[in-house]
């Protein structure tokens, strides 16, 4: 399983304010004849690393982390801090290993994690906090309270 990220895998940066593998600024015209793999293409950058526990079924496990701090939205493929980069996580089942033995064997339970398996771009928050929903278009409110504020003789 792990054979399949093998193209994909980089040490995380030891500084997690520094965007040191961050591929910002777009790629050379002689790169663009070679398909690179959807996480390095992608607005969103990221890259797997392996996590290994020896109580845990699989012991290893690649888990993904962001390669940049925003998004790589520019014409040129800059980095655009008005957005961020965050992971996706999906929930997964593992076997977790007990204490407890049953015929010379481990015995395992079932254990429910949630694991990064990308990366994608969502706009940075705004400072202030409006009390409005997120799903509902904030221009379609403003038009809505500005209807409601006007006379009923109208």
């Amino acid at each position: 399983m792990l054979s399949a990220f093998h193209h994909t895998l980089q040490l995380e940066p030891l500084e997690k304010d520094q965007n040191v593998s961050c591929p910002a600024g777009g790629r050379a015209a002689s790169e663009k004849k070679y398909r690179l793999p959807i996480n390095l293409h992608s607005v969103s950058p990221w890259a797997y690393r392996i996590s290994y526990d020896p109580t845990r079924y699989p012991k290893y496990m690649p888990e993904a982390y962001c390669l940049c701090k925003g998004c790589l939205t520019g014409i040129y493929g800059e980095e655009n801090f008005h957005f961020r980069s965050t992971p996706v996580y999906m929930p997964t089942v593992i076997l977790r290993r007990t204490s407890a033995c049953a015929g010379g064997r481990y015995v395992y339970t079932e254990d429910y994690v949630t694991i990064p398996v990308g990366c994608t771009c969502v706009p940075e928050q705004e400072k202030e906090t409006d009390s409005v929903n997120s799903s509902i278009d904030k221009q379609e409110m403003k038009l809505l309270v500005n209807q409601n504020d006007k006379p009923a003789s109208e």
